[in-house]
């Protein structure tokens, strides 16, 4: 089994690389290519996926705490 990645991007999507299947809230399947980016301001008129609304209106740049 291949590793799936998911990035947070800054000010941006979540970036889903890998085979991975994407459901609904009622079981049913999106399709989805290798690589596809998911909403995260809640913007796009494409929901779950992202379709750039987001540009210059959402800002959020999260990263792992640093261990000391």
């Amino acid at each position: 089994m291949s590793k799936i990645q998911i990035k947070v991007n800054d000010n941006g999507s979540l970036r889903i690389t890998g085979d991975v299947e994407l459901l609904d809230g009622e079981g049913n399947v999106y399709t989805t290519k290798p690589s596809f980016s998911l909403c995260r301001c809640g913007q796009s008129k494409n929901k779950p996926f992202c379709d750039g609304s987001h540009k210059g209106n959402f800002e959020s740049q999260v990263r792992v705490p640093k261990e000391d």
